[in-house]
């Protein structure tokens, strides 16, 4: 599928409805929305514009002598651009309508995430305090671990090299010996 600058990707967003989720009346204002604000939409439009003019003063009047069917002023092309205008009014208040209609489905579903976002962030705030809590304890415990490793005569678990351990501790603290 090529990708088309002027089409809006507003129906892929999760929050907004589209396809069989829309009414005909939707669709068409989105379709109509989708063709009329786009540039192939205004090069046409001026192409038929100027055909008009080519055709009525250059081949009827110059190339075939005849007379033609909206002269100069263009009075005809005047009416229609004026029913344009107005048709085209309406067209304008609809698709304004099914933009709303849009902006306030996304702004649902960005308020809807932004409160669960912040309860995550509440989640993570309390399991990142009770993480400290327990780093800290854990802190505490290493250092009374260390302090009693310095009392027997130990730094922090490891002997001097070519040093058996105190009897203390080769005897398991109670005197009698391993039994080696």
């Amino acid at each position: 599928m090529s990708h088309r600058p002027w089409e809006s990707h507003w129906h892929k967003h999760p929050a907004v409805r589209s396809g069989d989720q829309l009414s005909r009346g939707e669709r068409a204002a989105d379709r109509m929305r989708n063709i009329m604000g786009s540039w192939p939409f205004v090069f046409g439009f001026f192409g038929v514009m100027i055909a008009w003019a080519i055709i009525n003063t250059l081949l009827f009047e110059h190339v075939l002598h005849h007379k033609a069917f909206d002269p100069y002023p263009y009075i005809l092309l005047n009416l229609f651009l004026s029913m344009l205008a107005g048709v085209q009014a309406a067209a304008l208040l609809i698709a304004a309508k099914r933009a709303d209609a849009i902006s306030s489905e996304v702004a649902l579903h960005t308020a809807n995430n932004t409160d669960d976002i912040k309860t995550l962030i509440q989640e993570n705030t309390e399991l990142t305090a009770r993480v400290k809590q327990a780093t800290d304890l854990l802190d505490e415990i290493h250092l009374h671990v260390a302090n009693i490793g310095r009392k027997i005569g130990a730094d922090m678990g490891h002997f001097p090299p070519r040093e058996t351990p105190p009897a203390k501790i080769r005897d398991g603290g109670d005197g009698r010996g391993t039994g080696e």
